[in-house]
């Protein structure tokens, strides 16, 4: 899940002569804010004893749902001028829609082909760009790494590959698919592209309890995902609680485990759904209580309005009972996000994209599906791949007889950014540049907490940090890690990543705070 204290940057106006503004503000009123940064903000020239830092979890941050992150631009004119976005006129060959593994694979093929294709990978709607695996702690049985990868580590070098090999790829929602006539028709929230053919690979999403009160705590006690959140200040040495019997939910239990006293896994039926595997080290770790035939009914809070507990069933007595818990965890599984092809795409009862056995084809020609969106049994990281290369290897066949409109090659990308403390850069990280800057620096400070398996952190930083850019000379960032500066995050308050939050003469931005930059 993403959270973010101040959620709207007005771009800069270019026929005006007063400047750039920075409009700050905040959509959660539910939580107050201490008066004074310096008030609850402890910055040590030395790392204190843990004792000795004032805990609070006052920070307001605005509530998105699970893996979105709400971003709101003045207007869309704005972040084109800003970002140098051209909307294409000619036709593409093939537009892929998705990330993962199953849309950067097929990137890499088909850019390997020659082919002049673009990707959107996704913004906000249906998760976290990436997929699935950006929310997956250790993959071991991917081939090629004997010692396993992490989800977004392995995804990275994919899309870095398909970069290499240059595929155009853009962090867009793709809003609306017109399928009746030809070419194809994709709009996205930035530009609108007419294509030969289309790769669906836009997987699917993590599903909810729908609980009584799980929007009141939502990214405040109840998330679905465990590696994003799980190494928050404020779960370490809790208790806490997952629902769900199948790999997700038996994952995540034991992920959570690194932090976590003890960890209660719910299970509605008799049995888990998990591999062997999974569940031998889940039933017989010490740490683990499983609980059958036991569901979620709604979250218990304390007189502060926190997280305490949450109200359990026992299915088959109907016997109800409080499991005092910090924190909830769902495993229960994803929807496909197959909405934009409602009505124009054959899909089975439950809404995957229904293919002809063994290959991509859809129901519509020229239409290619691939990845999770389209298998409802498998669901796997190699099955996804495998699925994004027939999807393109059909598209470069299918593509034979059509009218190509342009074959492309293109130069090898290199994206390193160079980073280190200087008072003159305006990247950085750590608490120390973190300390030098909120005292010393007479520029806003754009604090961003990310944690080392978080997947969406990794989306969100190249967003925020082109935002940055072009503010170069009146912002710094700084990225804190929540767990090399655990004391930075639990003062702070934060309660999962990523998590921004500004500061401007050692004070933090508060509610509908209006700062004018030079």
């Amino acid at each position: 899940m993403a959270f973010i204290q101040t959620a709207s940057f007005p771009m800069p106006d270019l026929n005006s002569d007063s400047g750039p503004s920075f409009s700050l503000s905040n959509g959660d009123h539910s939580l107050q804010r201490p008066p004074s940064f310096s008030q609850q903000f402890y910055l040590p020239s030395e790392r204190p004893d843990s004792r000795a830092v004032r805990v609070t979890s006052g920070f307001a941050a605005l509530r998105a749902s699970p893996f979105r992150l709400r971003v709101r631009w003045m207007s869309n004119r704005h972040l084109r001028l800003v970002f140098r976005i051209e909307v294409s006129a000619g036709i593409e060959n093939v537009v892929i829609i998705g990330s993962g593994p199953a849309g950067y694979t097929a990137a890499i093929y088909a850019a390997r082909a020659n082919l002049k294709l673009i990707v959107f990978e996704g913004f906000q709607v249906g998760g976290v760009p990436g997929g699935q695996l950006m929310t997956t702690t250790e993959v071991e049985n991917f081939p090629g790494f004997p010692e396993g990868i992490t989800g977004p580590d392995l995804l990275d070098r994919m899309r870095k590959q398909a970069e290499r090999w240059g595929a155009e790829l853009y962090q867009e929602d793709v809003e609306f698919i017109h399928l009746k006539n030809r070419p194809f028709t994709v709009k996205s929230s930035e530009r609108k592209v007419n294509c030969h053919s289309i790769i669906y690979a836009t997987g699917a999403t993590a599903r909810r309890l729908g609980l009584p009160r799980e929007e009141e705590f939502w990214c405040r006690g109840i998330s679905a995902c465990a590696i994003c959140d799980g190494a928050s200040p404020l779960f370490k040495g809790q208790v806490l609680a997952v629902v769900g019997g199948g790999d997700t939910a038996t994952e995540e239990a034991l992920y959570l485990t690194k932090y976590a006293r003890h960890v209660h896994l719910l299970v509605r039926k008799d049995h888990l759904r998990a591999s062997k595997a999974m569940q031998d080290r889940v039933l017989y770790y010490p740490n683990i209580t499983a609980h059958f035939n036991t569901e979620a009914v709604d979250v218990v809070s304390n007189n502060k309005g926190q997280m305490s507990g949450i109200l359990v069933r026992k299915i088959e007595s109907n016997e109800e009972s409080v499991l005092e818990v910090k924190g909830l965890f769902y495993g229960i599984g994803h929807s496909p996000n197959s909405q934009l092809l409602d009505g124009q795409v054959d899909l089975n009862s439950t809404g995957y994209v229904l293919v002809q056995e063994g290959s991509a084809k859809t129901s519509v020609e020229g239409l290619f599906a691939a990845g999770d969106v389209q298998d409802h049994e498998w669901r796997q990281a190699v099955t996804a791949a495998g699925s994004g290369c027939i999807a393109a290897l059909s598209v470069e066949r299918y593509l034979t007889i059509q009218p190509v409109t342009e074959e492309v090659k293109k130069e090898f990308t290199d994206r390193d950014v160079q980073e280190g403390f200087d008072m003159t850069v305006t990247k950085h990280r750590g608490q120390y540049a973190l300390r030098k800057l909120y005292h010393e620096s007479p520029r806003l400070v754009c604090v961003l907490y990310t944690s080392p398996t978080c997947g969406p952190c990794r989306t969100l930083k190249p967003i925020l940090s082109k935002v940055i850019d072009e503010f170069n000379q009146h912002v710094h960032l700084v990225e804190i890690d929540i767990e090399e500066d655990p004391e930075i995050a639990e003062a702070a308050g934060i309660m999962g990543t990523p998590c921004v939050q500004f500061f401007k003469n050692k004070e933090m931005i508060r509610d509908n705070d209006l700062l004018i930059l030079p």
